[in-house]
Parts: structure tokens; C-alpha cells; sequence
């Protein structure tokens, strides 16, 4: 499983309050903590934290001060293009970009940037109509992400296809489309790209969130997802994923096989 940790995002309090101070240890703080817990990326986002026309300098500060503690990649995460544009061009290793939705034109564009940079991409099933209400419209918009892909040149590993969960407080059926999705998905190229998912949309506004997340996650899991972003201190979160790669034949048994896997994700 590819965990992208979420925690380096502006939309937290510590970490607005940080980037606003230029404060570099809290931010390095979190950057090895999430390393140390499993990250194979970590999620760079400055949120709200500064004004518009201060997010490319925060996002440029984030990504030397990340850097500067570790070498494990980074997902540049911006709805601003120049933004994530700048961050991606900064970071010293391949990082993932974070992310195109399905329309034409921003996903040939971010495509592009993606071969350029030796990047990931995480590409959404979503358009200019917004999120899908149905299934195949989320599997459609799936084909055509891959066959954008080819015709760019991205290696399929490269490629994440995000099927977008929405909140199950608001619109309950969602998570289910989102499991068919993925099922129907899988062996739609070979070999085939990564499926990702944002978790914790799933429980936004709900009680008993890690419940909800750590559930879904494992489901999502038994029909093909690889990939998510997702807090990886949530300890319990993390013992079922281990327990739901060791079920599926993916980690090989043994009485300690939670610390097995953590010490095999720390090297």
C-alpha cells in the first residue's frame, strides 16, 4: 500500500499557525513523524494560510524546509496552478502531483508536467460537472484519464486514478460507487495504473471518524485500491490496513506481523 500522509496541510492549525511564522521546526517535526510512521510521500499544502498572492513563496518555503529532514517524496497539493507548478519544480526528487481533474485541457496540461518532472499524478474522475453521481460515469472518465496518459507518454505507474469519495454524512450511496468503480476498473490496462483515495472525505462532518475511514479503507482495498492519502498516526487506521495487506497475501505472516511491517516501512 502507498501512503501519501495528509498532516503537512495548512487547513490544520498547527500547521497554518507554522507557515504563517516561518516557524521550520514544527513543520520538520511533522515532516519526520509521518516518515517514521510509514509515509511513502508526504502531502504538501499551505491551505489558507497566507493570502493568494503568498502561496507560491509558502509553498517554495515548505518544500526546501521538508527537504532539508528527508528524502522521502513529496505531493505537491495546490487548486492553484502556478502554485503547484512552482512547488513540483522545487522538489529534488520525482514528487507526485496532487492533482488534475478529467477535463481535457488541465489534464494534458498536468499530464505534461508530469512527464517533464519524472512525476506521479493523481487524477481525479471528475469534470467541469463536478463529481459523478453514478458509477459509469466514474469508470468513463477513468478510460479517458488512460488513454490521455498513453498518448502523453506517462508510465502507467505513474498514474493514480483518484474515483473521489464524498462525505457518507451527505450523500451515503457515494462510498458504494466508489467500491463498484473500482471494481469494474481493474484490469482496464495492463499493466495497470494505481487507484488512490483521498480517506478522510469519506468521514467529513461524521462521528466515529477512524471507524468510518479505517472500514472503508479496507473495503476500497479488497477491490483493488493500492494508494491514499491518509493520516498515518492514526494507529488503529494503520493496524487494519496491515491486517488487510496480510489477509490479501500481501505481507507475509508472522505473530508480529504490525511491527514487522512498521520496521520493513521505516528500512
Amino acid at each position: 500500500m502507498i501512503i501519501v500522509s495528509e498532516r503537512l496541510n495548512g487547513q490544520f492549525t498547527d500547521v497554518e499557525k507554522a507557515i504563517k511564522e516561518r516557524d521550520a521546526e514544527v513543520i520538520q517535526e511533522l515532516a519526520r513523524e509521518h516518515v517514521h510512521a510509514g509515509s511513502d510521500y508526504l502531502d504538501v499544502n499551505v491551505g489558507t494560510a497566507v493570502s493568494s498572492g503568498e502561496k507560491k513563496e509558502a509553498m517554495l518555503w515548505m518544500v526546501e524546509t521538508i527537504q532539508e529532514v528527508t528524502d522521502v517524496p513529496l505531493a505537491i497539493d495546490s487548486p492553484v496552478e502556478d502554485v503547484l507548478k512552482a512547488g513540483v519544480r522545487a522538489c529534488k526528487n520525482p514528487p507526485m502531483i496532487n492533482s488534475t481533474q478529467a477535463d481535457p485541457e488541465q489534464l494534458n496540461d498536468y499530464l505534461q508536467l508530469a512527464v517533464e518532472e519524472d512525476a506521479a499524478i493523481i487524477a481525479l474522475t471528475m469534470d467541469e460537472d463536478g463529481v459523478p453521481n453514478d458509477v459509469q460515469k466514474r469508470v468513463e472518465l477513468a478510460g479517458n484519464i488512460v488513454v490521455a496518459a498513453m498518448n502523453a507518454g506517462l508510465p502507467f505507474d505513474h498514474l493514480y486514478i483518484d474515483l473521489v469519495a464524498l462525505p457518507v454524512r451527505a450523500t451515503q450511496a457515494q462510498p458504494g460507487m466508489v467500491l463498484e468503480a473500482l471494481q469494474q476498473l481493474q484490469g482496464i490496462a495492463d499493466p495497470p495504473p494505481h487507484f488512490m483515495l483521498g480517506l478522510s472525505n469519506v468521514s467529513q462532518g461524521a462521528v466515529k471518524r477512524s471507524l468510518i475511514n479505517r472500514t472503508f479503507l479496507v473495503m476500497c482495498m479488497a477491490m483493488g485500491l493500492d494508494s491514499a492519502i491518509l493520516d498515518p498516526m492514526d494507529d488503529e487506521l494503520m493496524d487494519a490496513l496491515i491486517t488487510a495487506e496480510l489477509l490479501m497475501n500481501k505481507q507475509i505472516y508472522s505473530d508480529s506481523f504490525l511491527s514487522a511491517y512498521r520496521s520493513s516501512k521505516r528500512g
